[in-house]
């Protein structure tokens, strides 16, 4: 069961961050078991039941992030993460080709997302391509998304505009990468057990742009006649 993150928690993620070697994380490995990474985990595990008893066709898998850095890609950068997350997402799908919901923790603040990890361009051309076929279907959701103004639309843009759609579309439309977030500062409510609530209003109100993002995989290769 969660029962909340702690200041400990952010205090971890501070310290792995100017601390990031072998020896100081061993010897404050308890701290990260004990107020990182289970806390992490009942987490996951209660949003991930939540969401498959609300959908259950849609079959999510839970991911839980290490913390270990990938060895092969310290890029000199220390061992170890200082950021953790989880995410939903359809089975054993690539992240370049399906769209994840996702929470992550880091020493400035939490995020509640969804998006891709790395859209291979193939995936964006197929974005793009549904919005020059049927600009109507993604419109309510792009104003929606507005109106709603929690979220914010992120992401690497492309330096030379792909396209001239509507200025409605054109943020989405020109994105090289995408991901909606919600950023927030560690305050009483990220210490609260009540967290839960706040990713899981934000998980349903993505919902629909999961269901819309989720399918591109299925649309036939636009560069073929």
């Amino acid at each position: 069961m969660f029962h909340g993150f702690s200041q400990a928690t952010q205090d971890f993620l501070w310290n792995i961050r100017f601390n990031n070697e072998r020896s100081w994380f061993l010897a404050h490995k308890e701290e990260y078991t004990l107020h990182v990474a289970k806390p992490m985990t009942d987490l996951g595990a209660h949003i991930a039941a939540v969401i498959d008893e609300e959908f259950p066709k849609l079959d999510l898998t839970l991911r839980l992030s290490r913390i270990y850095r990938d060895a092969r890609r310290l890029h000199g950068r220390g061992p170890y993460k200082d950021h953790i997350w989880f995410s939903l997402r359809h089975g054993d799908n690539a992240f370049s080709d399906t769209p994840v919901f996702f929470f992550e923790i880091a020493p400035e603040s939490l995020t509640i997302g969804l998006g891709y990890y790395c859209p291979t361009p193939l995936t964006m051309l197929k974005l793009r391509t549904r919005m020059d076929n049927r600009p109507e279907v993604i419109e309510p959701l792009i104003e929606a998304f507005n109106t709603d103004g929690r979220f914010a639309l992120a992401g690497e843009s492309y330096k030379r505009p792909k396209g001239k759609p509507s200025d409605l579309l054109a943020p989405w439309y020109n994105k090289k990468t995408l991901a909606l977030c919600l950023d927030m500062p560690w305050n009483e409510e990220s210490f609260s057990p009540e967290l839960d609530e706040q990713i899981l209003s934000g998980f349903r109100f993505l919902m629909p742009y999961f269901q819309y993002f989720s399918t591109l995989a299925s649309d036939p290769d636009p560069r073929q006649p």
